[in-house]
This record gives C-alpha cells, sequence and structure tokens, in this order.
C-alpha cells in the first residue's frame, strides 16, 4: 500500500484514473466500503492544480455525520479526507469531498 499523501499536493488526475475503484472508510464502528462515481473540477481555488470534487457511494442506508475521517485506497494510501454526507445517490448513499 502506498504512503499516506499530503493532501495539499493531490490533484483531480489523482483520484479521476480510480473512477469506478473501490477504497474504505475507517469509522468508530468498523471500516466502510467506499466507491469513487465521480471526480469534477470545480474552479480555480487556493490550492496548486486547480479545486476538485469526489463524490463516493457507500452501501445504501449508510448514514455518519460530516466529518474527517481515514479514506485507505491501494494505490493513494490513507487520506485524513473531510467527507460530507449528501443523501441518497443511485447505488447507495452519498458523500462529497472537496479539495479548495
Amino acid at each position: 500500500m502506498a504512503s499516506s499523501p499530503d493532501l495539499a499536493t493531490l490533484k483531480l488526475d489523482d483520484f479521476a484514473s480510480h473512477l469506478d475503484a473501490d477504497f474504505e472508510m475507517q469509522t468508530t464502528g468498523g471500516v466502510l466500503p467506499l466507491k469513487l462515481v465521480k471526480a469534477d473540477p470545480t474552479g480555480a481555488g487556493g490550492r496548486e492544480g486547480a479545486a476538485f470534487s469526489l463524490l463516493f457511494t457507500a452501501p445504501a442506508g449508510t448514514s455518519l455525520s460530516q466529518a474527517i475521517y481515514p479514506v485507505t485506497h491501494p494505490a493513494l494510501g490513507v487520506m485524513e479526507i473531510f467527507l460530507v454526507p449528501i443523501g441518497p445517490l443511485q447505488g447507495g448513499s452519498g458523500y462529497q469531498a472537496i479539495f479548495a
């Protein structure tokens, strides 16, 4: 598994190549599977490489509050990401992360 990346250096392209890939979110109740379903630019932002948004789905019926969660991917490593629940999506419960 990759080491933990510096979130400030991550760019949209780092995630775009992992669309439909499986991720894992560590919660107080255990590990929750996530799937990256969308990775979109969101404007210039204050970061090098511009701002972007990630959209994940978790199993239907999942209901977690917005918080910083450790999210793991085999190639990207473990990332502490602020995830916000956005409600039901096709195939599950949606969670969004914005890198600005």
